[in-house]
């Protein structure tokens, strides 16, 4: 096997050696092989051909028996076993917490082989050969669950009735099954369960579209090869593009199209008997508030999670930067389409908040005073939601002193926090979250779109250009890792790892428990205290019970209580370890 500069990642040539002794052949046996620029004999990927049985066809580098009636269709593909490419693999974190230790043994010991076909780029197709690896693909595949298998055969559905109807040029079901299993490897396996099909295919179909926008598909094992390299013409990119993002956005109704296994008429059956929700629904009105709430949660999950990908554009904390992409949402607020102006509107007062804060971090650094232009961007971030914006800011008054300020904040900040209608949102990663409030189903079926932030409540992230307006004990969640654990990351928390991210709920108890120390209060500070424990072990939907509980463990060392601060910190590993 050769592999050199000329060669494709994940392809090879392949070199003729001496039948006699382990030294390179220098004579030219035959047709399939010839002579390389210096010297080199080197088979062609032709050489298949002379195995080639009648009434077949080239499909990759499979030949296809035509199909004859009463008979399976057949595929014969010509192979040489190689040594295995799998090490650097099966050295992925991700890949280890997915397999069974008995499929990581089985995967060490595979086989992979070459088969005669080139890549689409390739600078020498008549005699590059494809490393294969499919006896691996194989084990993946016993390796998913029901859902997994659901989401690829939708995947395939999709592909042959909606974005490939005409074509055999465009995506394939290959890069299909990449998709699948990078999304599997980047996520909990909790989230695969049969109650989240239509997410997972959402997120499988969002991680496509990005592969397809950037050309650059890596194949699952060898992540050097580009699948997407050379498969499309601008013209059809564009096409597939456009028919994905209208998949996308049907929320579902795509499948209605499909004729395929009479699924269109299936679908209409069960959504004319409503099934699911006779079980659970008894009125209309129910069903209502039901949909309702969860699509105004949904939304602000999204934004959430949105927001990290901004921050992760504007992490050096440059802060002209920052004002850009403020000016950019509030021109879409006005301009853009309908969805536009609602999700600039919502993303705005969030950066808003984030902008003053790293101007005062900034001035706290140089002379410890409030800027006012900081209060100005903090005060147009105070609406974000019912909690955070304000917590920014209450948490910049605690960090220049200013201990009465902070406690008004505070105060009033747990005043809007109506536990029976708002719901804790936080969209830094995939996690399960029920929405059990009847009042907050209730709300969101009276209210309109535009009031989805008062009731709702966003997990509060500090980028490290705000250090200064961190509290010390929040700021070791700034520096949680070593680079050993670097590669433990999963894609969600390569964004927001490196940020101090908390709860809001229990990160306002906390700055409570701080500031009515500093102010000597002590029974006040006992209470909130007591409330930052019950929320902590009592509350739902919080994507950061981690962060709390070691801020909870930091509490209870300043109360004196070492083994009860030893327990938080152990519970916290568990909440989020190393795999």
């Amino acid at each position: 096997m050769i592999q050199d500069e000329n060669v494709t990642p994940g392809y090879c040539f392949l070199q003729l050696l001496r039948s006699d002794e382990p030294l390179f052949e220098t004579n030219i046996p035959h047709e399939h092989y010839i002579r390389d620029s210096i010297g080199r004999i080197i088979l062609r990927n032709t050489f298949r051909t002379s195995f080639k049985r009648e009434n077949t066809e080239r499909h990759g580098p499979s030949n296809a028996v035509s199909r004859v009636k009463g008979y399976h269709e057949l595929h014969i593909v010509f192979a040489f076993p190689c040594n295995s490419q799998l090490q650097h693999f099966l050295e992925r974190p991700g890949v280890m917490r997915w397999l069974s230790s008995e499929s990581v043994r089985y995967a060490a010991s595979c086989d992979c082989f070459v088969v005669g076909t080139s890549s689409k780029i390739a600078t020498y197709p008549e005699i590059e050969w494809r490393i294969s690896t499919s006896l691996l693909e194989r084990c993946l595949m016993f390796n998913l669950n029901i859902t997994q298998l659901q989401c690829y055969v939708l995947m395939k559905i999709i592909l042959k009735n909606i974005l490939n109807p005409h074509t055999v040029n465009a995506l394939s079901s290959f890069m299909c099954k990449t998709v699948l299993l990078h999304c599997i490897e980047n996520t909990e396996q909790n989230i695969w369960k049969r109650d989240n099909l239509f997410i997972c295919l959402s997120y499988c179909l969002l991680e496509l579209n990005s592969h397809l926008q950037n050309e650059n598909c890596p194949h699952f094992i060898i992540s050097d090869n580009n699948l997407m390299a050379g498969q499309f013409t601008a013209e059809e990119k564009r096409d597939v593009l456009q028919k994905l993002c209208d998949i996308i956005q049907s929320d579902g109704r795509c499948f209605l199209r499909i004729s395929m296994d009479n699924i269109s008429q299936r679908l209409q059956v069960k959504l004319s008997t409503i099934v699911h929700f006779a079980c659970s629904f008894q009125t209309s009105l129910e069903i209502y508030e039901h949909c309702s709430s969860s699509l105004f949660f949904s939304f602000m999950k999204l934004i959430s999670g949105w927001l990290l990908h901004i921050f992760k554009c504007l992490s050096n904390g440059h802060i002209c930067n920052h004002k850009q992409i403020i000016l950019r949402l509030k021109y879409y607020s006005g301009e853009g389409n309908r969805l536009e102006q609602l999700a600039s509107r919502y993303m705005a007062p969030f950066l808003c908040s984030t902008l003053g804060l790293i101007m005062e971090s900034s001035s706290i650094e140089h002379n410890n005073l409030v800027q006012y232009e900081a209060l100005k961007w903090l005060s147009l971030g105070l609406n974000s939601d019912v909690t955070s914006g304000r917590l920014k800011l209450a948490s910049m008054f605690y960090c220049v002193g200013d201990m009465d300020r902070a406690k008004f904040i505070l105060r009033q900040t747990e005043s809007r926090y109506n536990s029976t209608v708002v719901e804790p949102v936080c969209g830094c990663w995939l996690y399960p979250h029920t929405i059990r409030s009847a009042e907050f189903k209730r709300k969101c079926s009276e209210l309109s779109e535009n009031c989805i932030n008062s009731i709702t409540s966003c997990c509060v992230k500090f980028l490290q250009a705000e250090v200064n307006c961190v509290p010390r004990e929040l700021r070791y969640e700034m520096m949680r890792s070593t680079q050993d654990d670097m590669p433990y990351r999963s894609m969600f928390e390569i964004l927001w790892m490196n940020y101090a991210v908390v709860d809001s709920l229990p990160y306002l108890y906390f700055l409570q428990y701080k500031t009515y120390g500093h102010l000597q209060r002590q029974q006040d500070q006992q209470r909130a205290l007591s409330n930052l424990v019950e929320v902590i072990f009592t509350g739902r939907n919080f994507g950061h019970r981690e962060t709390a509980l070691n801020l909870l463990g930091q509490c209870l060392e300043e109360e004196d209580k070492p083994r009860e601060a030893l327990q938080c910190y152990m519970c916290s590993l568990q909440q989020k370890r190393t795999k």
